[in-house]
């Protein structure tokens, strides 16, 4: 008694040709990146590498997302279209492969970026980016030596303003005695 089936070529012909089927649509899209995580500097450029592969012409959208904000940056097919969003139509640069270059980076641009890649047909596929927006050290720095020197300054005045008071306290204390005491030197000898 057999427990196990033994397939036969027809069998086998329809399972390769689904698998094929199932690879090739698997295989349309490729995204292909070199790094996921950036760090970049207030008012510096960043550029997000990937590279594009599909059957067809396929269709990029990049988003944006972070915390509760979610917004589309922009949309483009190779050679075809390109559509930037007003927010980001000055700082924005698209690359036929897929890529995207934002330049003069702001605190507010950290967060997670995603390239969603769309043929014909209606298959996507998508990749993620996170990017961390870091204010710049010497602008801190700046800051600290600014807020230093005016504290400086004021307890510097402070100083000064003490020194003028106690100044004229004394000259006003001398000016009162001064003032209480006899004009001449003779003493009055008193009867016992």
């Amino acid at each position: 008694m057999r427990l196990f089936r033994l397939w036969d070529v027809q069998d086998v012909a329809v399972f390769l040709s689904i698998a094929s089927y199932i690879c090739d649509l698997a295989g349309a899209i490729s995204i292909h990146s070199p790094q996921r995580s950036l760090a970049r500097a207030v008012q510096e450029d960043v550029f997000f590498s990937v590279d594009v592969s599909s059957n067809g012409v396929p269709t990029i959208q990049w988003n944006f997302m972070s915390g509760a904000v979610s917004r589309t940056i922009g949309t483009w097919q190779p050679g075809v279209f390109t559509n930037i969003t007003e927010d980001y139509s000055s700082r924005v640069q698209s690359y036929d492969n897929g890529s995207m270059g934002l330049s003069d980076l702001r605190l507010q641009d950290g967060g997670y970026y995603v390239v969603t890649v769309t043929e014909t047909e209606g298959s996507s596929k998508d990749t993620g980016f996170v990017l961390k927006v870091n204010e710049a050290l010497y602008e801190d720095l700046q800051y600290l030596s600014v807020s230093a020197l005016a504290l400086a300054c004021v307890a510097t005045l402070l100083m000064l303003l003490m020194w003028l008071l106690d100044k004229a306290y004394r000259r006003i204390v001398a000016w009162r005695r001064r003032r209480q005491m006899p004009e001449t030197n003779a003493t009055e000898l008193q009867q016992l």
